[in-house]
């Protein structure tokens, strides 16, 4: 990695929970130049201007987010194993992701509706990835037999999606864990009573 590259990681990382907590919209560079201890000549001699570093801190985010879910889920060989460790990846690390200001893919999702639509398609993207990764857990368990062979592994993956991001809105907003349990016992019910055969 070069220093330019060095420098540019090292603002993402200083700024990623700044921007997190704070919202794209709410986080000034006098915000980043104190996270960094660098000036706005250096942020903005590494990024062209504050849209650039957003999209790059939200792709930086939002990986990070897949390669922890990710991890927690290769460990396990059984499809069904692997949707299990997805809600354990949640509900044990719903203290941690509150912590740093919720799920940065909600977060964004939230401001990029209406406030910035330059970041839409990235955060897009990184929902259909997301989606894509559940499903292809899903087919993988139909091809193993495991799983029935006439469901549809788009919609529950969708579905997932949208419980878990539920449940960590209403849990963030009310400070209340249990709202996030909710969704996730109702994502094992639905894999148990639905989707395995």
């Amino acid at each position: 990695m070069s220093k330019a590259e060095q420098t540019r990681q090292f603002i993402i990382e200083k700024t990623a929970v700044l921007f997190n907590k704070n919202g794209f919209a709410g986080t000034s560079l006098s915000d980043m130049t104190t996270a960094t201890g660098l000036t706005k000549g250096s942020i903005y001699g590494n990024f062209e201007n504050k849209e650039e570093v957003m999209i790059a801190v939200f792709k930086h985010s939002s990986a990070e987010l897949a390669k922890n879910a990710d991890r927690a889920v290769s460990v396990e060989t059984r499809a069904y194993n692997k949707l299990i460790a997805y809600t354990k990846f949640y509900r044990n690390n719903w203290i941690a992701i509150s912590e740093t200001g919720g799920c940065p893919m909600l977060n964004a999702a939230t401001e990029t509706d209406d406030a910035l639509p330059f970041m839409k398609s990235t955060v897009q993207h990184a929902f259909a990835s997301w989606n894509k990764r559940l499903e292809r857990i899903i087919e993988f368990g139909i091809e193993q037999h495991e799983f029935r062979p006439d469901i549809n592994s788009k919609e529950y993956a969708t579905t997932f999606l949208m419980l878990i991001e539920g449940g960590i809105l209403l849990s963030k907003v009310t400070n209340k864990p249990k709202n996030l349990y909710l969704a996730l016992d109702r994502i094992l019910k639905i894999i148990n009573e639905e989707i395995v055969k």
